[in-house]
């Protein structure tokens, strides 16, 4: 891992509910999806979107991640509280992948690579073609989002003095 190239940006992230919080100071430029059936269960979704980190450049500034070993060789880091997925993580590296989606501005990360192609599912493939529904944005639905905002318990996308 220490010739992969780096992006040197620094980025905060964490758990749906704040309870676990993290900062990187600088983020491999390893940005991928993938698609294999332990990530899909994972995460509770149809792939994992992760990018790793080296270790020395990874602080948790609020909690600690619990953690699942997910077979022999690898452990998996979520929040106890709310059961955001926050990385993979093979015991012996020195690096960590962590979930894209828990970053504060996931839009910086770009998406390098996809591997697991075996678990990817079958509309997947095709995804550009699939129709975009226009009836879900927030702009299409100001009543809606102003009734969730109204009693939303997401941490915003930023760093907190304190967490609830």
């Amino acid at each position: 891992m220490n010739d992969v190239p780096r992006l040197a940006i620094e980025m905060s992230g964490g758990c749906q509910c704040g309870a676990i919080r993290f900062h990187v100071t600088e983020l491999n430029d390893t940005g991928h999806i993938c698609h294999c059936r332990m990530c899909q269960k994972a995460t509770g979704g149809l792939f994992a979107a992760a990018v790793s980190v080296r270790e020395e450049n990874l602080v948790w500034t609020r909690g600690t991640p619990a953690l699942f070993k997910s077979s022999d060789y690898v452990e998996r880091g979520f929040c106890p509280h709310c059961g955001t997925s926050l990385f993979f993580h093979y015991v012996d590296a020195p690096f960590r992948a962590l979930s894209i989606g828990a970053f504060d501005d996931p839009h910086r990360i770009p998406i390098r690579f996809q591997i697991g192609m075996e678990g990817l599912h079958p509309s997947l493939a095709g995804l550009e073609a699939i129709v975009r529904s226009e009836g879900t944005t927030e702009a299409s639905d100001p009543a809606g989002v102003a009734r969730i905002a109204a009693c939303n318990h997401q941490h915003p996308d930023h760093d907190t003095e304190q967490w609830q």
